[in-house]
């Protein structure tokens, strides 16, 4: 009986991780935050101070 119900709780977990990364996967969500971040750090460092110029 225990080993049932903890089969059933890794069962759960694994489909819940499933749906997790097919959600991310059908709505880019990856390629979105990517591009927040690469906005993010293109501001940072277009603001550097450049020692030579090119």
């Amino acid at each position: 009986m225990l080993f049932l119900k903890i089969l059933g709780i890794i069962l759960l977990v694994i489909v819940c991780l499933f749906v997790l990364t097919f959600a991310v996967y059908w709505f880019n969500l990856d390629m979105k935050l990517i591009n927040k971040v690469y906005f993010a750090l293109q501001k940072h460092y277009d603001n550097m101070k450049r020692d030579k110029k090119l």
